[in-house]
């Protein structure tokens, strides 16, 4: 018993020991935001989830239909999921990219609500 708790112990110390690894928000770089780079960066975040929305609303209604095309509702996720890694690679200090972003995903979200019309 003292072996396993003595093994738990080693374990838990090598976890939490500070002296091996610098702790991963040392590691970030400092950046200083303004009032519109925050504005514009979550502006571009709502206009992905706005894109995700658009997808679910999409899955949901392929789904209420007697008939589900299960192309369609494949194809939703897989924008879904491409929506959620752009997201979490945006970089919020890189401007262009950020109003690259809300552009791209705000007419993308138009589109699929769009197509749910047709």
């Amino acid at each position: 018993m003292w072996d396993s708790v003595d093994s738990l112990y080693r374990k838990r110390k090598a976890m939490t020991d500070s002296s091996r690894e610098p702790p991963v928000l040392s590691q970030l770089q400092p950046f200083t935001w303004s009032s519109e780079d925050a504005v514009a960066y979550e502006a571009a975040l709502e206009a992905i989830n706005g894109a995700v929305g658009a997808y679910s609303a999409l899955i949901a209604a392929e789904e209420a239909r007697p008939d589900p095309d299960l192309k369609v509702i494949a194809a939703a996720e897989s924008g879904q999921a491409e929506c959620i890694r752009w997201r979490e690679q945006l970089d919020p200090a890189d401007r262009a990219a950020v109003a690259e972003t809300r552009r791209r995903f705000s007419q993308l979200a138009r589109e699929v609500r769009g197509s749910r019309n047709e």
